[in-house]
């Protein structure tokens, strides 16, 4: 971790942010500002961003029939692989139990009216409004909104006309390819900032919740957590082993976003780093550019788990016993309620009460998940990330697109880069030590 420079400095910012929320409580909720000046200048880039990496990757592709098999790859992969997330959140949470003997009415009476307040803001999308909801009446306001799936729509629509214009077109594809070279750049430059929107996110965090908020909710937060490495390591780590890519190389690849993403509890933080990453990993940027949004809205794995977690959670609150197939109802209602979750904060606890109450459960768990949703989103946040930057690869290797030497080659100079920067640092600690004998 200390090799990269950023990397260490956003953990460093963490372990600050924990320190200042603990012992200057006061203070540390002032410092929210910083985290959302940092979150604006993140969702600046994305739009521009997204439009000219996406429209230059399918009119440089130049092949409509390969998109739509792309597209039916892709949401087939999404489809497998968050049921899967489904099945493992329910298992732990029949495993551990974490609902069972824990009660904080007095926590969870004060955040009900928070719950009333943002189910009042958000409507609960049915399959009808869901695909409605895909197409965008004007593309300003979708990138203003922040609605990823509403721009890749637009941006599709937009390169197969470019496609069918052809070399009258050519002029608008050079621009559009400057304008994502500008804008990856751009994004190293809002980057340097990150630390210290971290430290100000994670200092409010600790600060209005208390330290003691990790211990009260414990049982909770490991039953998550643990599951959410289980699904890591047994259903992501084994689709890198069919399509022979090494796991290991790819989180080393992607560890500053995925540090991005846990610490800022933010995926639109990370995006537009790991939209990067992944191209010089060797995913094309045409796949890269449809995979990795589109993901954003199908494919959050991390979220899924959580939200079928969460369910069981709640009725073991209140004393419900599911049967197993009452269970597997529920299990298959999250699975189009899930979908088009993104975008909107704390909405995974708007599809989690809408769930609850359409079999009858009492919400009064949802409330008193509220007042650790910011440490659960942290993980699930990250989860989401590396499920995407996976699908990315998957797909890729399905439509035999991904190159293998550009991989060996970003593994090859991040390798070089390392030990360059550890001769330096022992070369610099040899002189150090031998002034201080000279001396």
């Amino acid at each position: 971790m200390k090799k990269s420079g950023l990397t260490f400095a956003i953990f460093g910012a963490l372990i600050l942010g924990v320190i200042v929320g603990w012992l200057f409580p006061a203070f540390a909720v002032k410092l929210h500002v910083l985290a959302e000046i940092f979150l604006r200048m993140v969702k600046m880039i994305i739009a521009p961003l997204l439009f000219a990496t996406i429209v230059v990757g399918i009119a440089g592709h130049g092949d409509v029939k390969s998109l739509g098999r792309l597209g039916i790859k892709t949401i087939a992969y999404f489809e497998i692989v968050t049921t899967i997330a489904l099945f493992i959140g329910l298992g732990f949470a029949n495993l551990f139990k974490p609902g069972e003997g824990m009660v904080n009415i007095a926590t969870a009476q004060t955040n009900l009216t928070k719950i009333a307040e943002m189910a009042s803001a958000t409507h609960h999308n049915s399959f009808g409004e869901l695909i409605l909801g895909l197409f965008p009446t004007s593309i300003f306001q979708s990138m203003a909104d922040g609605n990823l799936l509403q721009i890749v729509v637009f941006c599709i629509f937009f390169a197969l006309a470019v496609v069918a214009v052809g070399k009258k077109a050519q002029p608008v594809l050079d621009i559009l390819n400057s304008v994502a070279t500008i804008m990856f750049k751009f994004t190293e430059y809002v980057m340097y900032f990150a630390p210290i929107g971290i430290f100000g996110a994670i200092a409010y965090t600790v600060g209005s919740n208390g330290v003691e908020i990790l211990f009260n909710y414990g049982k909770i937060i490991l039953s998550l957590y643990t599951a959410l490495a289980v699904f890591v390591l047994c259903v992501l780590v084994a689709a890198c082993k069919i399509v022979k890519i090494s796991m290991r190389a790819l989180i080393k690849a992607i560890q500053e976003p995925a540090i991005l993403a846990f610490t800022t509890a933010s995926s639109e933080a990370a995006l537009p780093k790991a939209m990067s990453i992944m191209e010089k990993f060797g995913v094309p940027k045409s796949i890269v550019g449809f995979v990795m949004p589109t993901g954003y809205t199908f494919n959050l794995d991390g979220s899924t788990l959580y939200l079928a977690m969460a369910v069981i959670f709640s009725t073991q609150l209140v004393g419900h016993n599911l049967s197993f197939e009452q269970q597997l109802v529920i299990m298959f209602a999250l699975m189009l309620t899930s979908k088009g979750i993104a975008g909107v904060p704390r909405v995974a606890l708007i599809v989690l009460a809408g769930t609850l109450t359409s079999f009858n459960i009492p919400i009064i768990g949802v409330a008193i998940l509220l007042g650790i949703d910011q440490i659960l989103d942290m993980g699930r946040t990250t989860v989401n990330l590396i499920g995407n930057c996976v699908a990315t690869v998957v797909i890729a290797r399905w439509e035999n697109a991904f190159d293998y030497e550009k991989m060996s080659e970003f593994i090859k100079m991040r390798n070089l880069k390392i030990n360059t920067l550890t001769k330096i640092e022992k070369h610099v600690s040899f002189q150090q030590d031998f002034s201080k004998v000279k001396e």
